[in-house]
């Protein structure tokens, strides 16, 4: 029917079954993973279940791949990436290489920068063999518990996933994969998320994950192109600015 149609794109569930926590005062989500909760929770010791900030749910010692240890403030003031990644999962193996090259990139231009690998290996010896390509840090494969709660707070529906966060925490992008794989010389770092975007391959994912507007021009003229993205750049400003005045996602 067209009201169940409309909970699954007001809720962006692309699979089943999917659980999903709502505050019934507000109608705001407070847990899009309700799966993972009731597995991790099974007692209810944490309802209801809300949202915590980065920096409480990340808390503890991070690894680097030389098997120092530092904890996790040392990622305060710094944009972050959290990225979502295992071995067995060959996208995950070649965003990988694209990420090490953008990260020395943002490095190197003095931008305060830091990947969180939250793995999703199969086991510790092949989370340390991934590991060991990757010069930044990563939750300690062992603690089960925190990988499993990052995986809740960001609502984790598939691998690789790359959520970039502001220096206080706060999402910018969770399109990170698709931003770092278009904009390989980091020029748009930290990728503030753009009203319109060109289509191409590797964001079409973005079409899955609520209503679109795709507007079809002559590529043979880029004058038109231009003139279209003018049109319709005001338009896509108000809707956001509307949504984020209600502090939902548009």
């Amino acid at each position: 029917s067209f009201l169940q149609l409309k909970l699954w794109n007001k809720y962006r569930v692309s699979n089943i079954p999917s659980l999903i926590f709502i505050d019934a005062s507000t109608g705001k989500v407070v847990c899009r993973n309700g799966l993972l909760v009731i597995r991790d929770d099974p007692e209810g010791l944490e309802f209801p279940w809300g949202p915590k900030p980065f920096s409480e749910v990340v808390a503890g010692p991070l690894l680097r791949n030389n098997g120092q240890t530092l904890d996790s403030s040392a990622l305060e003031g710094s944009h972050v990436g959290v990225y979502f990644s295992a071995h067995w999962c060959p996208p995950c193996r070649s965003l990988t290489r694209v990420l090490v090259e953008s990260y020395r990139k943002i490095k190197e231009a003095g931008q305060k920068f830091e990947i969180l690998f939250v793995s999703a290996d199969r086991s510790e010896e092949s989370f340390k063999q991934y590991f060991s390509e990757m010069p930044w840090v990563a939750v300690p494969y062992a603690d089960e518990a925190r990988r499993s709660r990052l995986n809740r707070l960001y609502g984790i529906q598939g691998i690789p996933t790359l959520i970039v966060l502001d220096s206080k925490g706060d999402v910018i992008t969770r399109q990170g994969r698709v931003e770092v794989l278009n904009d390989i010389e980091c020029r748009e770092f930290p990728w503030h998320p753009k009203p319109v975007l060109e289509l191409t391959d590797s964001n079409a994912v973005q079409l899955n994950e609520g209503p679109c507007l795709v507007l079809f021009v002559d590529s043979e003229d880029d004058g038109e192109s231009e003139a279209a993205k003018q049109l319709i750049q005001p338009i896509a400003e108000k809707i956001i600015a509307k949504y984020k005045a209600k502090e939902e996602e548009a």
